[in-house]
Formats: structure tokens, sequence, C-alpha cells
């Protein structure tokens, strides 16, 4: 990325964690459309029979606290990200704890599958097991032929193929294979029938802030210049000025923009010769309520199948109880959930539709013996989150090409159409202070 250093002239859209980092390491400032920062990685805090959304916890420490989108667990990193990280907020570090639940067995497995054949039965164990070593440098045009190549048909029956088809919102028949280090395959030489659950992927350690992720981005955010409020509906490539729904413009000459790669070609009215890649859209079901007495111990679970149709059930929690009110840590009487369900990129459910599944869910759950009744149910819908690309697909760079001739620069896991977490995405952020040439 090349950008023009007229100080006048920059400005970031976006505050998430992209966005405030480039804003703390420019000065440039920063246009956000909420009245908070973080994006989809902010704290908010919810009172027990309440709707309402709180971005400080009472006084009392009396309300359950949840995250946009989802937990948002800190892996990975280098050591200047990490350091600029704990300058704003302690962190904590733990080891994952994760599993798949397989209903047709009522069988949890460690996470990841592969790793942990021992825990299945003998006959679905030796069938899997002679598959995988058999596997060789095969892969495949789709994620569909790539799992079938890497993991077997057995796991792909068991797992991998139901467990996509949620997660996927169904695009894994027709989407590339991608970020491959998330399933770690290990060699028939280095592939005992059981492993640690918590040594293998990409994940196995992750840290998170000791006063919550939005402790993080509020720290960040009050040395930076942002203004809040400010949704960006259109830019005009030409006289280079971007529009806000308050009526307010603002003119460029560099536009450092972590807005969705799809979302910004749209409003700078960009065309490309190749169809733009896919994406899912997320609705996020956080819970509060008494705990049930068969929650597991886990930080999340992935369920390959689902009567309301989620892919993932998280436990903030079961990573810390500073996730739960005050008077119930330490009496494991109290849990903090959420709840993942894919969407094909768009396809936002209607009001009607998500108080159904909500109630399904929570039935769901206590059915599993998770939860017992609830004090808190809120929603949260992520309209990007997850990115994908048709096999041999042209569209990101086009698109990212395109919009670099108008002066507008792409930044961040979303803006760049690409998988990265928090501390990565801040690395990337810190990173433009180091990009000083004119185009």
């Amino acid at each position: 990325m090349n950008f023009v250093t007229d100080s006048r002239k920059e400005v970031i859209v976006g505050a998430g964690a992209t966005g405030l980092a480039a804003a703390y390491a420019t000065g440039f400032p920063v246009y956000e459309a909420s009245k908070f920062p973080g994006g989809i990685c902010s704290s908010y805090y919810v009172r027990h029979g309440q709707t309402h959304r709180r971005l400080i916890r009472s006084d009392d420490e009396e309300d359950f606290r949840f995250e946009i989108g989802g937990g948002h667990w800190i892996f990975g990193g280098d050591a200047e990200s990490l350091t600029f990280i704990e300058s704003f907020t302690p962190t904590k570090e733990y080891t994952r704890v994760a599993s798949v639940f397989l209903p047709d067995h009522d069988l949890f497995v460690p996470y990841p599958l592969q790793a942990h054949l021992s825990y299945l039965p003998q006959e679905v164990a030796e069938s899997a097991a002679s598959e995988l070593e058999s596997v060789g440098s095969a892969s495949g045009a789709t994620l569909k032929e790539w799992l079938a190549a890497k993991f077997g048909e057995t796991l792909c029956r068991l797992f991998f193929d139901p467990f996509h088809e949620l997660y996927t919102a169904g695009l894994w028949r027709e989407i590339a294979p991608q970020d491959s280090y998330k399933s770690p395959w290990r060699p028939k030489q280095d592939f005992p029938t059981s492993q640690p659950r918590n040594c293998i992927g990409y994940n196995a350690t992750f840290k998170y802030p000791e006063a919550g992720l939005g402790s993080l981005f509020q720290g960040i955010a009050e040395r930076c210049d942002v203004r809040y409020g400010k949704r960006a509906t259109h830019i005009d490539t030409t006289r280079r000025i971007v529009f806000f729904d308050d009526g307010s413009s603002q003119p460029y000459e560099a536009l450092l923009s972590t807005l969705p790669l799809n979302v910004a070609c749209r409003l700078a009215d960009i065309q490309t010769d190749s169809r733009s890649d896919p994406f899912t859209s997320v609705l996020v079901l956080n819970i509060g309520g008494r705990k049930g007495d068969r929650c597991p111990p886990d930080h999340w679970i992935y369920f390959p199948s689902s009567k309301a149709g989620f892919y993932r059930v998280g436990f903030y929690s079961n990573v810390d109880e500073a996730f739960l009110p005050r008077s119930t840590r330490g009496t494991n009487t109290a849990v903090s959930i959420y709840v993942e369900k894919a969407y094909i990129g768009g396809k936002k459910p209607s009001d009607k539709e998500v108080a159904r599944l909500a109630k399904d869910v929570v039935l769901e759950l206590q059915s599993l013996g998770y939860l017992q009744e609830t004090s808190v149910v809120d929603p949260t819908w992520v309209e990007v989150a997850y990115t994908w690309s048709y096999p041999n697909s042209t569209w990101r760079e086009e698109a990212l090409h395109r919009l670099r001739d108008h002066g507008i620069y792409q930044m961040g896991r979303y803006g760049r159409w690409r998988f990265q977490g928090i501390a990565e995405s801040i690395r990337e952020g810190l990173s433009v202070r180091t990009l000083r040439a004119v185009v």
C-alpha cells in the first residue's frame, strides 16, 4: 500500500481494530458509523431481565458482559502488537478448551477431531485412521473437495461436511478452500490416536483483556481523533469526497478504508469485470442465565448439526467469570453464552424470525443441559462475518486495484477480504506509519 501524506487530506473510515491502530499511528481522523469504537469486537453489558445495552459496566457489576460478534479472543500476534495491546489494558493468557459435539453419538471429542480418534467408536476410529494414513498431496478446487482429500470419507461424513454446511451457509460446495491451518492435519508418522486437546492449532493459546475487549478499544480511541455517528453513504471518486448519513462530507486525498471490500466498491461505484466473491452473515445470540446441570467446561463447541441450525456455541464465562454478574461469580450457578448461526451474505432474518430462532435456541440449549432459565437473550447481527472466494477468482485483487486508482486504500480483515485475528489487524494498522511513498 502506498499513501499520499498530506496530513490535511488523509482520513480513515472505520474504528475497528485496524482503523484505530492506524489512527493511533498516524494521527489521521477516523470516521466511525456507530457511537462506540471496536466494531464487532465491542463489549457491552446487559442487566438481568433488561434489553438495554450499556457500554460501561454498572457500578455494582450486576450485569452480564457480551460482545457484538460473539467471543473474540486474541491469538497469535507479533511482539509489537502484543506490547501495544498490553500498554492499554492487561491481558490474561488461556489454553484453549474446545470440543466437537457429535449429537448422533451423544459424544464430545476434543478439538481438533482428527487428532483425537481414540474418543470415537472403535470401528469409526479405525476407518478414519486408515483414510488419514492414505492422504497424500491431493487437494481440491472447492472446499468440499479439499476436505474430502485431506480428511477422508469417514470424518467428512461424521463432522466436516455437515459442519461446513452450517458454517458457510451452504457455500462450501462452491468456494475455494482457505485458511487450511485452522484444521491442522498430522501426517502418519506424527499422528497418534490421541493428542493433548490443548496443543494443536492456530489458537491453542489466546489472550483476553482482564477488563473486557471494550476496554482495549476504548483506551486506544481515547488517544485518537474519532468522529462517531459517521456512516459513509457514498464516495465521490471524481472529486474525492466521502459523504456521511448525517449530511456531512469530508474531502480526501487518501482514504484508508476498513469497510468490507464489497461495501467500499458499492459506495465508490466501482465495477469489476469478475463477479464479486461471496460472504456469510452471522446472527449471534448472546444469552445469560442459570447454568444447566450438563454445561460443559469448554470455551466453545463445534456442532455438525443442531435443531436450530447453529454451528458453534461459546461459553464466555468458561473463559472468564468476569462475564457474569458479580453476585454469581464463584457459585457455579450462572453462565454467559454466545450462539452462532450463519446466513448467505446479506440474507438478514426478520425480527419475527430472530425471535422465533432465539426461542428455539434456548429450548435446544436447555434440552442439552447447558442452560436452565434465561436472564438475558440479546441478538446481534454481523453483516459481513466471514469472507470467501470462488476458485481462481481475481475479484479481490481487481477490486483492491481499482479502489487504489481512486485513492482508496483498503485495510483490515474485511477491507482486504481475508482472515486475520485481532492482533494481526492491529499490527496492520500500526504499520501504516511506515508507508510514506507518494502514489
